[in-house]
């Protein structure tokens, strides 16, 4: 079992950045990639980011694409969303999630067994 904790949302200003942090405990190296969503309330959950744990292989959704980056610190069993140039569209509830799976990819959340409770992000105009 792997357990995940987010942190670092909040409320800024368009044009704001923000850091979020996905602190994994457990069994952490049955991970293949943990990837980031969000939801937006009345909207679907959507995948932002995912990086692949070995390979450090990143992918981005293309309206995030040049704005945010995920990135991983492996002494601190920790996954990093860095966002940047924050638009009002970009508020949701983001969660992390990792995944066992070799096919995991943030477009198909099943994929993706473990998730954080989440962390609010509000980016207003």
């Amino acid at each position: 079992q792997v357990q995940l904790v987010e942190s670092g949302g909040g409320s800024v200003q368009t044009g704001g950045s923000l850091r979020l942090s996905c602190a994994a405990s457990g069994n952490t190296y049955s991970s293949n990639c943990v990837g980031w969503f969000r939801q937006a309330p009345g909207k679907e959950r959507e995948g932002v980011a995912q990086i692949y744990s070995r390979s450090r292989t990143t992918y981005y959704r293309a309206s995030v694409t040049g704005r945010f980056t995920i990135s991983q610190d492996n002494a601190k069993n920790t996954v990093y969303l860095q966002m940047n140039s924050l638009k009002p569209e970009d508020t949701a509830m983001y969660y992390c999630a990792a995944s066992t799976d070799p096919r995991c990819f943030v477009g198909s959340t099943q994929l993706f067994g473990h998730w954080g409770q989440g962390t609010q992000v509000t980016v207003s105009s």
